[in-house]
């Protein structure tokens, strides 16, 4: 079976999961955010640095998308796209290479999210927390603002975590019958 019949059954991909163009939104976003923290004239060392930056953002998805289809026993193209089916709710596929391919995706997902859950939360919340807590010895006003954004952010993270989960036993179940 070739690639190009493999692909024919499954879902596009959008023009979002190709790694150049993750790419050259990490470079955009950090040469504009170095431009505008260090000034216009640095605009040598932020191209350098957000040239970096974007190189390891596109190994590190890269990087992932291969550890996937390891785990899942399907192609790293496909990696995004059954994201996408889980993260929508989508319809499992009607293929049953297809639905294992996705069972196997979920069931790996799950088990590092569990995995870690227990001591990822309350660590992030102890950094973003202890870091409000040192930027009230400098200011009030640096503290309160930093206070704020980590309760939002933490509050962001649990939500997206536990929402997450629920998606991926939602697709479970559906794969289940």
């Amino acid at each position: 079976m070739t690639t190009a019949e493999r692909h024919d059954a499954r879902p596009k991909r959008k023009w979002q999961d190709n790694l150049w163009v993750i790419g050259l939104f990490v470079l955009v976003v950090g040469v504009g955010f170095r431009l505008v923290t260090h000034g216009m004239s640095a605009w040598p060392s932020a191209v350098v640095g957000a040239a970096g930056a974007a190189a390891w953002w596109m190994f590190l998805v890269r990087r992932r998308r291969k550890h996937d289809a390891r785990a899942s026993g399907s192609d790293p193209d496909d990696i995004p796209v059954m994201e996408r089916q889980i993260l929508k709710g989508q319809e499992p596929p009607q293929d049953p290479q297809q639905r294992r391919e996705l069972a196997a995706l979920v069931d790996s997902r799950q088990r590092k999210l569990r995995r870690n859950r227990w001591w990822a939360l309350p660590m992030m919340a102890v950094i973003f927390l202890g870091a409000a807590a040192l930027m009230f010895s400098t200011s009030a006003t640096a503290g309160g603002v930093s206070l704020a954004l980590a309760v939002v952010f933490l509050g962001w993270m649990t939500w997206y975590h536990f929402r997450y989960d629920r998606r991926l036993t939602q697709m479970r179940q559906r794969l289940q019958g």
